[in-house]
């Protein structure tokens, strides 16, 4: 070990360097660069770009649309999601999304952000024989679905801006948002008044809303979303279960604070 490194990477078990770049990959929740890892981790430059090359090739980890940075990879997020899905934490959170589907009548959703959309975590189905089939594992676009501009009204503008600029705004129905300065317009409202809708934007006949779950840090984690066929309800009264959707959000956050 040469003398001039750092003494924080001297105390570092060289099994631990890894992990502890991937922990601060995750924490840091934004893309961050090879100079931020070595100063946060105080590693050399050389040994950090030689732990991203590993952890890029294994899927942990993956580089960020400007070819720098680097973000959570498909591994990492499924390991993200299998933490999610432990047994004693999905039961409890599976209680909360069943109580809240008995009590709005309709079929309650979890999701979070993938690389190319919205990712099913879980689902509570309603009683109702006429009902929408989105199974867990399910991924829908970011830009017409309520989970997904719930997520895009939650970016800094910047990363918000890089993204629009390679998303494929592809219309769904005749009521998907396709053009970015309408999008764009619908997502400010949308951090305003801190719930997303989807009407009719990703199937037709169908209708949903959605609310964040954030950490302790106030950064998005995932979505709580309610969705019911046309038939049985309107934007106007299914946000009249916005409510009941807020408080179960809120008990779901505090699973993820204990």
């Amino acid at each position: 070990m040469k003398d001039d490194e750092p003494d924080t990477q001297k105390q570092m078990p060289t099994n631990l360097r890894l992990l502890l770049m991937i922990e601060e990959v995750a924490r840091a929740g934004v893309p961050v660069s090879p100079s931020h890892l070595a100063d946060t981790l105080g590693l050399p430059k050389p040994t950090v770009h030689r732990l991203l090359a590993t952890a890029e090739d294994e899927g942990f980890l993956q580089r960020d649309i400007d070819g720098r940075s680097y973000g959570p990879g498909r591994r990492l997020r499924r390991l993200a999601g299998n933490t999610l899905s432990s047994q004693r934490v999905r039961t409890e959170r599976l209680m909360i999304m069943r109580a809240l589907a008995e009590e709005v009548g309709e079929t309650c959703n979890l999701a979070a952000p993938g690389r190319y959309g919205m990712v099913y975590l879980d689902r509570v189905e309603t009683h109702w024989p006429l009902r929408i089939q989105l199974p867990v594992g399910t991924q829908v676009p970011f830009h017409c679905t309520a989970s997904g501009k719930m997520y895009l009204s939650s970016l800094r503008t910047d990363k918000l801006l890089r993204l629009l600029s390679w998303l494929k705004l592809e219309p769904q129905t005749s009521h998907t948002l396709t053009d970015e300065a309408d999008l764009r317009k619908e997502l400010a409202k949308t951090r305003a008044r801190g719930y997303s809708t989807d009407d009719q934007e990703f199937m037709n006949d169908m209708v949903a809303i959605a609310v964040p779950i954030r950490d302790s840090k106030d950064r998005l984690l995932t979505t709580l979303s309610i969705h019911a066929p046309g038939q049985r309800h309107s934007i106007a009264s299914l946000t009249d279960k916005l409510p009941q959707l807020q408080q179960a959000a809120a008990r779901l956050e505090e699973i993820g604070l204990k």
